[in-house]
C-alpha cells in the first residue's frame, strides 16, 4: 500500500525549461533590472560588455613607482606653468596678467639692483661706492613706486571699461599685478600670453 505522505519522483522533478528564442532574447534585454523572469524561462545571463575583465594588475616595481611618480610631477608643473592656479582665473586676473606682460617693468630689474645694492653697501667698500648703492636703491624703489601706480591705473581703466558689472576687488587686482611685475618675466606664472609692446 502505497504511502500517503510519499511523493512520486516525477513530483520532485523541476520542470524542463524552455530556451528562449531571439525574439524573446531581446525583449528580456529591454527589461528593467529587478525584472524577474516568470517560472520556467532560463533566467537570462548579465551581459558581460562593459565589466571589468577578470584578474588582476602587475604591481609596479619600486623603479617604475618613482618614475610614474616623476612623471606626474612634472607634468603637475608644466600645467601649473601654462595654466596658473586657482588665483590666476578670471578674466580680470588675465587682463592684469596682459597689462604687466605687454611693458617692460622696473621691477624686473629690482632684485638684481637689490643685490648690486647689498654688496656696495657694505663698509668694506669706499665711500663712493656706498653712496651709489644709496642712490641706486633709491632709484630703483622710486621706479618701482611709479611703475606700480601706471600699471594699476591702467588696469582700473580697462577692468572698468571691458568688465563694468565686476565683483573683482581692485586692490587685490593691483597687488597680484605689482607682484607679478617684481618677477623675472621667465619665471612669471602663468607664462606671458602676450609679447612686450602688444596692445592690450
Amino acid at each position: 500500500m502505497p504511502s500517503l505522505f510519499r511523493r512520486k519522483s516525477a513530483d520532485l522533478a523541476d520542470p524542463a525549461t524552455e530556451p528562449l528564442t531571439p525574439a524573446e532574447e531581446e525583449a528580456e534585454a529591454n527589461r528593467p533590472r529587478g525584472y524577474t523572469p516568470s517560472k520556467g524561462r532560463e533566467t537570462p545571463k548579465r551581459p558581460t560588455s562593459g565589466r571589468r575583465p577578470p584578474g588582476t594588475t602587475k604591481p609596479l616595481s619600486k623603479e617604475e613607482a618613482k618614475a610614474l611618480r616623476r612623471q606626474r610631477r612634472a607634468e603637475a608643473a608644466a600645467e601649473f606653468r601654462r595654466e596658473g592656479g586657482p588665483r590666476d582665473r578670471g578674466p580680470e586676473r588675465l587682463l592684469a596678467r596682459n597689462v604687466v606682460d605687454a611693458r617692460r617693468t622696473v621691477g624686473t630689474w629690482f632684485f638684481g639692483g637689490a643685490l648690486i645694492v647689498l654688496i656696495g653697501s657694505n663698509q668694506a667698500m669706499p665711500p663712493a661706492v656706498r653712496l651709489a648703492s644709496n642712490l641706486l636703491w633709491g632709484a630703483l624703489a622710486i621706479g618701482v613706486v611709479i611703475d606700480s601706480v601706471l600699471i594699476s591705473r591702467k588696469i582700473k581703466k580697462l577692468v572698468r571699461t571691458r568688465f563694468p558689472q565686476s565683483t573683482q576687488r581692485m586692490g587685490s587686482l593691483y597687488l597680484y599685478a605689482i607682484m607679478r611685475a617684481i618677477t623675472f618675466r621667465k619665471l612669471r606664472t602663468p607664462e606671458p600670453k602676450v609679447a612686450i609692446g602688444d596692445p592690450v
